[in-house]
């Protein structure tokens, strides 16, 4: 059945990927009136989160900044179908990448690379880094992923980030990866997209961001500083609808030079000044903020309270 849906989907989604952008993002508008006006996609967690983000802003503002976003999300689902049938040079006219050069700067010492980004933009079409490559096109450009609860559902989005060479890794797989290429002495890019909300027993660090208490994963800096990558953060634009910029700008060339944390917050910082520039383009559906230190600080008291009586249990057991 996984496989009747998969293939029932992918000719779907290919045949919309063969249109042209134009006929595209008619669809798409149409597709707004759906997602906004009629269904309201999940509409209070956008408002919820656009209104603690910005408590500076008026009502009017706010809303404006929701229409934006729905309209842009549409574009985005739609650009991503691209990624299936557009041709390289195509895509190269829509994406534009600025100072990849760094990285291979940085191969040149042998030294391999990380790039942090968020849900901004178009960070699907990230997967096509590998194309901006001048002097190391056999560079490996992975990213790690998480796996979608629909087995139809994953096996397309794999099929989408594969389609201009990137290499999707899951989480648990991917230092055994990262370890083989060092031995092999192969170049390699990895990509973390870091804004996602870790859980309960994940969580190792909060900051304040986007104006609020916020909790995020650690874990892909760990790697950084273990493969002693050169960080670089992604800094997306969209100066016209179709069109994508995307500007790697150097962290750290030297990560466990840092306190530990700093390449996380820094990566948090860049991203919430590049989400005020132009907040529709931010991912405002997903319940980011969803877990609260309150309720985190609860359940770890809880939790240091239950192994108490176990340990004095075992004592108990012991002594008699």
């Amino acid at each position: 059945m996984n496989t009747i849906k998969y293939y029932l989907l992918y000719a779907i989604v290919y045949l919309l990927s063969i249109l042209p952008f134009w006929l595209l993002y008619v669809i798409s508008d149409f597709n707004y009136l759906i997602f906004y006006r009629l269904v309201g996609y999940r509409r209070k967690i956008v408002r919820k989160n656009l209104r603690n983000s910005f408590p500076e802003k008026t009502e009017s503002e706010l809303k404006a900044i929701e229409k934006k976003f729905y309209h842009w999300f549409c574009d985005y689902i739609f650009e991503t179908f691209q990624l299936i049938s557009i041709s390289d040079k195509k895509l190269l006219k829509h994406m534009e990448y600025r100072g990849l050069e760094q990285l291979e700067e940085c191969f040149d010492r042998k030294q391999d690379t990380a790039v942090i980004l968020g849900h901004y933009c178009n960070w699907e079409w990230m997967s096509s880094i590998g194309l901006g490559f001048k002097r190391y096109p056999e560079a490996v450009v992975n990213a790690l992923y998480h796996k979608l609860k629909s087995p139809s559902v994953d096996r397309l989005f794999l099929k989408i980030r594969k389609a201009k060479g990137c290499v999707p890794i899951e989480k648990s797989k991917i230092l055994r990866h990262l370890l083989k290429w060092k031995m092999d002495d192969t170049r390699y890019m990895t990509a973390y997209i870091s804004d996602q909300g870790p859980r309960w027993h994940n969580i190792h660090l909060w900051i304040d961001f986007m104006n609020q208490n916020t909790p995020v994963f650690t874990g892909g800096e760990r790697l950084m500083r273990k493969m002693n990558n050169a960080v670089f953060y992604i800094k997306m634009e969209r100066p016209k609808r179709g069109k994508y910029i995307a500007t790697f700008i150097p962290i750290t060339y030297e990560p466990n030079k840092l306190p530990e944390f700093e390449i996380t917050k820094r990566f948090f910082k860049m991203l919430e000044d590049t989400i005020k520039e132009h907040p529709e383009f931010y991912l405002w559906s997903h319940n980011r903020w969803k877990r609260t230190k309150e309720k985190y600080d609860q359940i770890m008291a809880e939790r240091k309270r239950e192994s108490a009586e176990r340990m004095e249990k075992q004592q108990t057991v012991n002594h008699e």
